[in-house]
């Protein structure tokens, strides 16, 4: 993911936020199909490392790789881009 010192940063939604300090953010990225040509939705979720829960479910926040930090976690929540409107 991350080489020569240049950090990964990924931008996209919480989807839950319902453990400790980890919350699930739904990165989506639009890429076109090599045949057809027609642009196909991609998303997927990573599990970052939240510290005092800034943020919550629907909210736009910026992820950045780190070391890992558990089985799954290998992200953390640098920054809350925009918070929902429910919030």
């Amino acid at each position: 993911m991350a080489s020569r010192g240049k950090k990964l940063i990924l931008t996209g939604t919480v989807v839950s936020d319902k453990m400790e300090k980890t919350v699930r953010v739904e990165v989506t990225r639009r890429v076109r199909h090599p045949f057809y040509g027609k642009y196909v939705t991609k998303r997927k979720k990573y599990s970052a490392h939240v510290e005092n829960r800034p943020c919550g479910v629907g909210d736009k926040v910026r992820i950045t790789a780190s070391r890992p930090i558990s089985k799954t976690k290998r992200w953390r929540v640098t920054e809350v881009v925009s918070k929902s409107k429910g919030s």
